[in-house]
């Protein structure tokens, strides 16, 4: 069967600056999602989510914005927003599960309003032309919620519905829940996206094996700690390219000079690289090292010196 690989968003993480260096030096992913569009009861959208979705800003890629709300004048105004920018698809976050976004009743906080869901998504279907696909969690507190919602979702034309087979609260800690994705396989009309813990060339295949039907997969932090998975499962290949160190470099470089020049201060730059380095470390045969490495560089000079380090010690 084919299969498209789509790139989960992070928020924090997956701005178009990281997918264009990823798709340029990498490849793999057929299309991105962007990092979420929250307003926050104001009707004005931010200059970092106009940047992240301009055009001219995503020019080889394709991209789906995304929204965060549990307010239907709020996905309006969005959905108004990006089809003035030409996007003709709009993807609503019930998935995101910190709980500084779930306590507001967003994200994997509203799968257990499926009233309210089923109110948003009507008047979006009916004072809107977007078209509108959704990405989920099983739930909040439990694997269950989302089979609340389903029947109310089959009333719909949603275009698809990615489910991270993990709850809410369980943030990312555990294992996913296959059985509970299998069950929203079994109780839905829509076409299922699949997304959590596609870490590797051999976990795709397992995913694929235990979900036959599934043809779209969506990869978040394995995109981020390996930019070379999606070009890997595509060539169905375990093997990485002979000069893995010198991509991953260039990758890192890329990322560091557009951070630099966009960020102000090096506090923050540094911030925003240890974060990076938080999932990039996982590539390394010593993570820990060298997250440690980084972390203790507490300037540009030193972090620069650390980085140079950590490639020159590598081993492939």
């Amino acid at each position: 069967m084919d299969h498209t690989l789509l790139s989960s968003p992070l928020q924090g993480f997956t701005d178009f600056r990281f997918r264009n260096a990823q798709n340029k030096l990498f490849g793999g992913i057929d299309t991105f999602y962007s990092p979420y569009i929250r307003l926050n009861g104001k009707m004005v959208i931010k200059p970092s989510y106009e940047r992240d979705l301009l055009p001219e800003n995503n020019l080889d890629l394709e991209v789906i914005p995304q929204v965060i709300t549990n307010d239907a004048d709020e996905f309006l105004f969005v959905a108004n927003y990006v089809r003035q920018l030409g996007y003709k698809e709009l993807n609503w976050n019930l998935g995101c599960p910190y709980p500084m976004v779930t306590k507001s009743g967003m994200g994997s906080g509203l799968i257990s309003n499926p009233e309210k869901i089923n109110n948003i998504l009507h008047r979006a279907h009916t004072e809107s032309d977007i078209i509108v696909s959704m990405k989920m969690r099983l739930g909040y507190d439990n694997s269950e919620e989302i089979l609340d919602v389903l029947p109310f979702l089959d009333t719909y034309p949603i275009k698809n519905i990615a489910i991270h087979a993990r709850i809410g609260k369980q943030l990312y800690k555990g294992g996913v829940n296959l059985d509970a994705f299998q069950q929203c396989v079994d109780n839905t009309k829509h076409k299922l996206y699949y997304n959590g813990d596609i870490t590797s060339v051999a976990k795709f295949h397992e995913m694929q094996e235990r979900f036959p039907s599934i043809d779209h997969w969506m990869i978040g932090r394995g995109l981020i700690s390996d930019p070379f998975l999606p070009s890997m499962i595509k060539n169905n290949t375990t093997e990485y390219p002979a000069n893995k160190l010198e991509l991953f470099s260039t990758f890192h470089d890329t990322l560091y000079a557009i951070y630099s020049e966009s960020l102000s201060g090096s506090t923050h730059i540094l911030l925003k690289m240890y974060h990076l380095w938080e999932y990039f470390s996982i590539t390394f045969s010593n993570p820990h090292k060298v997250l440690k490495k980084i972390k203790k560089a507490q300037s540009i000079r030193n972090y620069e010196a650390a980085v140079a380090e950590i490639f020159k010690n590598e081993k492939i």
